[in-house]
C-alpha cells in the first residue's frame, strides 16, 4: 500500500486503487514515483486517524 498526499493506494495484482469516500477505484497507470510505501499497520492507523473503516482494508478488489 502506499500513501501519495493524503490518499491511500494499494495494489493487488499489479493493479492499482486508490480509497475514495464510496470505496476503491481503479487508478490507470503505474504507482506514482513519489508514493510512499506504508506497512498493514501504518494503513491501520492512517484509517483510524482518517475516520475510515479498517474494513476497507481488506476489500481492495481482484483485477
Amino acid at each position: 500500500m502506499a500513501f501519495p498526499h493524503g490518499r491511500l493506494i494499494a495494489s493487488r495484482d499489479g493493479v492499482n486503487y486508490v480509497l475514495a469516500p464510496d470505496g476503491w477505484d481503479h487508478l490507470a497507470g503505474q504507482r506514482l514515483k513519489h508514493a510512499m510505501s506504508v506497512s498493514r499497520e501504518e494503513a491501520e492507523d492512517w484509517c483510524e486517524r482518517e475516520g475510515w473503516d479498517l474494513h476497507l482494508l481488506d476489500d481492495v478488489p481482484s483485477p
